[in-house]
């Protein structure tokens, strides 16, 4: 058993941002299931908002929220990360992190800040169009520069130690995690009191995601077999602009090219967004997801295409090199052609439920980014909104655990029992877990994907059922391995999502049911909430 004063579990903006703050207090070790740069953070295209410019402000910037979150995001918890995100920002730039500038009319240099759909004004701050990548990578070199932090890199966290599992009879508590050293083979025992998970969303759910092969929902998984109350899993935000090619699956097309004012168009070039939002293509997610959606099975077209063209090649090479260059050795110019795209699953509104410090329900476990649901993000996200939550909440989380635990507390009281393997073997046939991991794709694709009905829903949960019993098999009969641990709690959290997506009666933000179209608010304007007991 090794001991820590904290275990952060994910290595994206909220878990390195988290433990950069944490090492000055005490002992931290980072989990991370692949190389740490393996984070939902490092594919983040768009950059981070955050009100920057004096023709700006917080209230535009909690309005533009709330307006995107469809009535489900607690005004004071978006007014409070919102407005504690110019003093992130500059830690973030503490840190090294580079954002682009640009000099003012008066020849002063400034940020240079986009803009994106749901946002009515500029306060996108950007790395090029690989804005997460310059973040990861920064947080990254400061997380080695310290010695208080051990980085444990393929190490698969496998489940919480909860004072309920070890069979105490005294209040229900997280004291640790058994992790898989995926390099060996063997499970270690970690020991704290103050477990924080940042494990980032559940996109590889979907058949089609702009997520990283990483994106399995195991926070969410792990969270809810401990105990911990889950929230609005309902809320699966696809983005409008993937793109559409045989060659290359996960590229995001990010919405910054609309806030540059590329359109989306169909195969004859004609703007049709417009005639379900007069915003058009900078209208928020949902309704730009739903609206190409219906453009496609309306006419029976493969994608849609963005077009960017009006823009000089020389501002959309320097703007978005990674996508133009992208784009270009797959033989499609953005200078001279429109892109072609279609949604995918992207982010996941919903999560283990927590307050805007990131403390949950289960004492001893703290969660922030896009595994947790503060609210922020209501029934969809607004764009960019992410990155700011991962990096506020997570300070907030610091100082709440602090509070609540102070530094000075050992956590060497409670020794916990080593993993027990018992009589299990190694898994003999892969080609089983590889079927079920693509039935749960395909199922929630087809069943739980932009737009719904109870129904599909009820087929969904019907063979969602099945494939539980024959997961869980598994995981009992045979030696835990990083593809069964993925597969046991990719069906988790897409039984979580059918789960609240079956029980809310209405449509709003990123969840559309053909059989209630319209918006309750008399019934339904609260969280969907789910707990285990």
């Amino acid at each position: 058993m090794k001991s820590y004063d904290f275990i952060v579990v994910g290595s994206g903006i909220a878990g390195l941002s988290f433990a950069l703050r944490a090492c000055k207090h005490g002992s931290v070790a980072i989990i991370t299931k692949k190389e740490a740069v393996n984070s939902n953070t490092a594919w983040a295209q768009g950059g981070i908002a955050c009100v920057q410019s004096d023709e700006d402000s917080f209230d535009r910037h909690v309005a533009d929220t709330l307006d995107a979150g469809a009535g489900l995001c607690p005004e004071d918890v978006v007014r409070a990360i919102v407005s504690e995100g110019p003093d992130a920002i500059d830690e973030l730039i503490h840190w090294g992190v580079e954002f682009d500038g640009r000099e003012n009319g008066d020849g002063i240099p400034e940020l240079d800040l986009g803009r994106e759909g749901g946002h009515t004004k500029r306060r996108i701050l950007h790395s090029k169009d690989t804005t997460g990548r310059e973040i990861e990578t920064k947080l990254l070199a400061a997380v080695h520069e310290s010695e208080n932090i051990d980085l444990l890199e393929h190490h698969f966290a496998i489940d919480l130690i909860t004072t309920a599992k070890l069979g105490f009879a005294s209040s229900v508590r997280c004291v640790g995690i058994y992790a898989l050293n995926e390099e060996t083979g063997k499970v270690r025992t970690l020991r704290s009191d103050r477990v924080i998970l940042c494990t980032g969303g559940s996109g590889r759910v979907y058949l089609y995601t702009t997520n990283p092969k990483v994106a399995t929902g195991d926070g969410v998984a792990m969270a809810w077999r401990a105990g911990a109350e889950i929230a609005n899993m309902e809320f699966v935000q696809f983005h409008p602009t993937c793109l559409y090619h045989h060659e290359v699956k996960s590229f995001l097309i990010t919405e910054a090219m609309r806030g540059e004012g590329a359109k989306l168009v169909d195969k004859d070039g004609k703007d049709f967004v417009t005639a379900y939002d007069e915003r058009g293509s900078l209208a928020p997610r949902d309704i730009v997801a739903r609206a190409i959606d219906r453009e496609i099975k309306r006419t029976g077209n493969p994608c849609v295409f963005l077009d960017i063209t009006h823009q000089p090649k020389a501002f959309i090479a320097e703007r978005f090199p990674n996508i133009y260059e992208t784009c270009l050795r797959l033989g499609i110019n953005a200078a001279t052609d429109p892109i072609p795209v279609v949604p995918a699953a992207h982010y996941q509104c919903g999560g283990v439920r927590t307050n805007v410090d990131g403390r949950t329900s289960l004492p001893g476990l703290w969660a922030v980014g896009e595994v947790a649901c503060t609210g922020l993000h209501g029934a969809n996200r607004l764009a960019s909104n992410s990155l700011l939550e991962g990096v506020v909440v997570s300070r907030r989380a610091l100082v709440d655990v602090l509070k609540t635990l102070p530094a000075d507390r050992t956590t060497e009281r409670l020794l916990l029992p080593e993993w027990e393997s018992g009589e299990v073997t190694d898994v003999d046939e892969l080609v089983v877990i590889y079927h079920n991991w693509d039935e749960i794709r395909r199922l929630m694709w087809d069943y739980v994907s932009i737009v719904r009905t109870t129904k599909r829903l009820q087929r969904a949960a019907t063979r969602l059922q099945n494939l539980r019993r024959e997961v869980q098999e598994f995981y009992w009969n045979f030696r835990v391995t990083p593809e069964l641990l993925e597969l046991r709690n990719l069906v988790e959290v897409a039984t979580l999502i059918v789960d609240c997506a079956a029980r809310r009666k209405e449509s709003r933000g990123a969840h559309c049911t053909l059989d209630y179209p319209e918006t309750d608010d008399r019934k339904w304007l609260k969280d969907t909430i789910l707990s285990r007991f």
